[in-house]
């Protein structure tokens, strides 16, 4: 397997979000209209973006995306072929003022607090708060929950991943070719590695994002050889490089009957075909050779294969990195390939074959891996609630301040919700607080409080410097480590709780029986 890391542009000059000022729904354009309309397109608003369940049936989320709704709005400016465009989907009278307003408007006067990527999100909790004129918060609303959504939803699928594989196993993202397009593939890459994966197979993630990208032999490289090809250079030098240069493709001639009779098989029964393309590859990546085993039959073609050109490398000082299993059931036949890898390791006394690593793919979900080991709060500085029969719902109202109350430990109490303008809860000083849904309050002392949300741009202007991904996916790890055992079952894991302050709920009551403000 070849790896290589690359280094992170920021600004990304690339970046398809950026480049994308039109990325918003049309309701969301007619809604900016009818505000300029009324005169209201520059009143103050702020809006939320959060979830109301945690995604994959579990106990967190990851927030993730911060980076890519930060370069959207420092770019976001609308051109002329945007308003053009907007000019021939609006209404025809629509008055030449508007779009003259259109094209002036930027994020200068746009204010984002945000959770850090890689922070734990639980239901309720603001992942971004957006504020400034209402004209432009509106058409920021659906690309930021576009940019925030899908990136916390695959960091989040890959940290449950990576809790149920452990610290030590090596994840590897390879599903560019399956993806939604080159967007959502380098999406998924990016955030994939964030929340926990090692490298992705995608060049562009590792050249825009500086994932580390990894990558291995498919079977289209193996079903391509038929065995009668001829390698220019068959020759291959000691990995200490003394000594003359070896025929490899001989060689591994040689260890195949032998490999053959330890197994049992017939020399003729493995593919010549997958085994030139073996040769082929090793003779590449003599340092990083990996048999893909299953393109014909593992037991009778690739596993012998593979072993005969492994020992054939292992004689000139170079040891295969692995092999890989893409199909059937990954885990009995990873089971009675390591047998196998013993048996012949103890077979012709090359003890570091018995522990060549063993990767499989082919769809892994959680299940498989288990086996195997926004809405608009406050307009004007008055509070705004959706208020609705289904409850779940039902959003807060308010500017809002969030912080996460912490036991001596550093275990996780509550996350508490609280109207901006309140005092900020204290160490070691007792609260009341009405968790969510439930009928009375509670009372909780925190020996720690730290605050969710951190100022990131205030009137358009980036306030510090953004993490890099590596140290979001590093500060994801950190997170994770405070939750619970229970709280990362994948199986009815235990909530984690999020309260309101008393101030907020009574606001919340008023509310709901149509009361003053």
């Amino acid at each position: 397997m070849a790896a290589a890391r690359g280094t992170e542009r920021d600004p990304d000059p690339e970046g398809l979000a950026a480049a994308r000022p039109l990325l918003t729904d049309l309701y969301q354009a007619t809604m900016a209209l009818a505000y300029w309309r009324a005169g209201r397109a520059r009143d103050d608003a702020e809006f939320e973006l959060f979830f109301r369940r945690c995604p994959f049936g579990g106990a967190f989320a990851l927030a993730a995306g911060l980076r890519d709704c930060v370069r959207f709005l420092r770019a976001f400016r609308l051109r002329d072929a945007d308003v053009e465009f907007l000019a021939s989907v609006l209404p025809p009278d629509t008055e030449p003022a508007f779009f003259a307003h259109l094209r002036a408007l930027d994020c200068s006067g746009v204010t984002v607090r945000a959770l850090p990527e890689g922070s734990l999100a639980f239901p309720g909790v603001p992942l971004l708060q957006v504020s400034g004129p209402l004209l432009v918060v509106q058409l920021l609303e659906t690309p930021l929950l576009c940019l925030v959504s899908y990136a916390s939803l695959v960091a989040t699928n890959a940290a449950r991943l990576r809790l149920i594989a452990g610290p030590k196993k090596r994840l590897l993202e390879m599903g560019l070719r399956r993806a939604q397009g080159p967007d959502g593939g380098l999406t998924a890459s990016t955030y994939s590695y964030l929340g926990g994966f090692d490298c992705s197979s995608n060049v562009l993630a590792g050249q825009l994002r500086g994932v580390p990208v990894a990558g291995t032999l498919a079977h289209s490289f193996v079903t391509s050889f038929s065995g009668t090809e001829v390698p220019p250079d068959p020759m291959l030098a000691p990995a200490a490089s003394e000594g003359p240069q070896v025929d490899l493709a001989s060689r591994v001639e040689v260890w195949l009957e032998l490999v053959c009779a330890h197994l049992g098989l017939g020399v003729q029964e493995p593919h010549k075909g997958e085994r030139a393309a073996f040769v082929a590859y090793a003779l590449a990546f003599p340092r990083g050779f990996q048999g893909l085993l299953d393109s014909y039959s593992v037991w009778r073609s690739g596993l012998p294969n593979f072993l005969a050109v492994a020992l054939a490398l292992g004689e000139l000082g170079y040891r295969a990195v692995g092999v890989r299993l893409d199909s059937g059931d990954l885990l009995q036949q990873a089971r009675e390939v390591r047998g196998v890898l013993r048996t012949t390791a103890a077979q012709f006394q090359v003890p570091w074959l018995g522990s060549v690593p063993i990767a499989v793919s082919d769809n892994i979900d959680e299940e498989k891996l288990a086996r195997l080991a926004q809405e608009l709060v406050a307009v004007g500085g008055q509070p705004r609630m959706k208020l609705t029969e289904d409850a779940e719902k039902q959003t807060l109202p308010g500017s809002k301040a969030a912080f996460r109350l912490l036991g001596s430990d550093g275990s996780l109490l509550l996350d508490l919700l609280q109207l901006a303008e309140e005092p900020p809860p204290q160490a070691g000083q007792e609260l009341r607080v009405w968790p969510k849904g439930a009928q009375e309050p509670q009372t909780v002392r925190p020996a720690h409080v730290e605050p969710l949300l951190k100022l990131w741009v205030r009137q358009g202007q980036l306030c510090e410097p953004l993490p890099s991904l590596a140290e979001s996916r590093a500060f994801a790890q950190l997170s994770l480590s405070r939750l619970s055992p229970a709280h990362k079952r994948l199986e009815s894991p235990e909530l984690c709780q999020v309260a309101l302050s008393e101030q907020l709920q009574a606001l919340v009551d008023r509310l709901r029986a149509g009361g003053p403000l």
